[in-house]
C-alpha cells in the first residue's frame, strides 16, 4: 500500500494518533494535518509527514492534501458542554472546516473521504438498537454540526463524484500501547471512573431509568475497534470506485449500563469505587446502543474487544 497516501485530520489526537499509527503499520503512507489546539505533537507517529496548520487555513490544507488518495477526518471540536455553552465555536471548526476541507479535496482531486461522525447526531430515537436509517434529532451543537456535515457529504457525493463513508460511533474507550486519552477536562466515563476516589466518587447521574439496574445503558467501542472499521472502509472505497455514501454505525452491538461499567473498573483496578447518586441529567436517554449489521454486511468488519479489555488498556 505503499504507493496510497491518506491525509489523516486532527491526527495529534486521542482517536486519530491511533489512525496514524495504524495505517503506518497497515504500509500506507500518512500526511497528518493538525493545528495541535487539542492535540498533542509528541502524538504523531514520526513516520508520518506532518503539517500543522487548521482546516481553515487553505495553504496547510493544500499542502496536507499533497499527493493523497483519500482522507480520514477527526478534526473537531467535540466537547458536548462546550457546545452548548459556544456553539459558534462548533459550527465554525467542525461545519466550516469540512466545508472548506472538501473544497480543497475537490481542488486537489482527492475523491475518497471517510469522516469521522458521531452517534450525537441521533439523539434519542426512542427505541434500541438504533440503526442508520433512523433519522437524527440531536441534542445539542456538538451533534447537530456532525449532522450537518454527514448531509454535506452526502450533497458532494451526488454533485462531485466523491465517494465517502461517514462513520457514526459510540463511546470510544482503551488505548493503543502509549497512545490514549489525554482530555482536560476529561468527560469519558470509564476514565473518570478509574480516577474516582473518596474525595472525588464517580457520579451517577440516576438511578430510576427503565433499565435492569436502574441506570442508563450505553454502546461501548475499544479504539483498536474503532480504527480497524476505519482501514475496512479505506479498503472498501479503493476497491470499489463508483461514487457512493454510506453511514454506518460502529460500536459494540451491545449495551453496559453504568453499573456494569463500575463494576468491570472494580474487577480491573482490584478495588472499590466510590460512587455518588444523584438525579439525572437533562436530555440524557435511557438506552443508546448501535445496530452494527450495516458495519458487517458492507465492512466484514465485527468489533473483537471486550469491556474488560477496554478498562484494562485504560487503567
Amino acid at each position: 500500500m505503499s504507493d496510497v497516501r491518506v491525509l489523516v485530520t486532527g491526527g495529534a489526537g486521542y482517536i486519530g494518533s491511533i489512525a496514524v499509527r495504524t495505517l503506518l503499520d497497515h504500509g500506507y503512507e500518512v500526511t497528518v494535518l493538525d493545528d495541535l489546539s487539542t492535540g498533542h505533537r509528541d502524538a504523531i507517529d514520526p513516520r508520518a509527514t506532518f503539517v500543522e496548520g487548521s482546516l481553515l487555513a487553505g495553504p496547510a490544507v493544500e499542502r496536507a492534501l499533497a499527493g493523497c488518495t483519500a482522507v480520514m477526518h477527526f478534526a473537531g471540536r467535540s466537547l458536548v458542554g462546550e457546545s452548548v455553552t459556544n456553539p459558534s465555536l462548533y459550527w465554525q471548526n467542525n461545519f466550516e472546516g469540512s466545508s472548506f476541507l472538501l473544497a480543497k479535496m475537490r481542488q486537489a482531486k482527492v475523491k475518497r473521504l471517510i469522516f469521522s461522525s458521531s452517534a450525537a447526531t441521533y439523539g434519542d430515537v426512542g427505541h434500541r438498537p438504533i440503526t442508520e436509517d433512523d433519522e437524527g434529532f440531536p441534542k445539542n451543537p456538538y451533534g447537530e454540526t456532525k449532522l450537518a456535515i454527514d448531509r454535506l457529504i452526502h450533497s458532494e457525493v451526488e454533485t462531485e463524484s466523491l465517494s465517502a463513508i461517514s462513520l457514526r460511533y459510540f463511546n470510544v474507550a482503551g488505548a493503543h500501547g502509549e497512545l490514549g486519552e489525554r482530555h482536560n477536562p476529561e468527560t469519558h466515563l470509564i476514565p473518570n471512573i478509574l480516577r474516582a476516589s473518596s474525595e472525588k466518587p464517580m457520579k451517577i447521574f440516576g438511578t430510576d431509568w427503565p433499565t435492569p439496574d436502574g441506570t442508563c445503558i450505553r454502546d461501548y467501542i475499544h479504539v483498536d475497534d474503532l480504527i480497524e472499521g476505519h482501514v475496512a472502509a479505506l479498503r472498501f472505497l479503493l476497491e470499489n470506485r463508483k461514487p457512493m455514501f454510506h453511514i454506518i454505525n460502529l460500536g459494540s452491538g451491545r449495551g453496559y449500563s453504568v453499573r456494569e461499567v463500575i463494576s468491570t473498573c472494580e474487577k480491573v483496578q482490584g478495588r472499590s469505587i466510590p460512587i455518588e447518586e444523584s438525579g439525572r441529567r437533562a436530555g440524557d436517554p435511557a438506552y443508546l446502543v448501535a445496530d452494527i449489521k450495516k458495519a458487517e454486511r458492507v465492512l466484514n468488519w465485527k468489533p473483537q474487544r471486550s469491556l474488560e479489555t477496554m478498562v484494562s488498556d485504560a487503567n
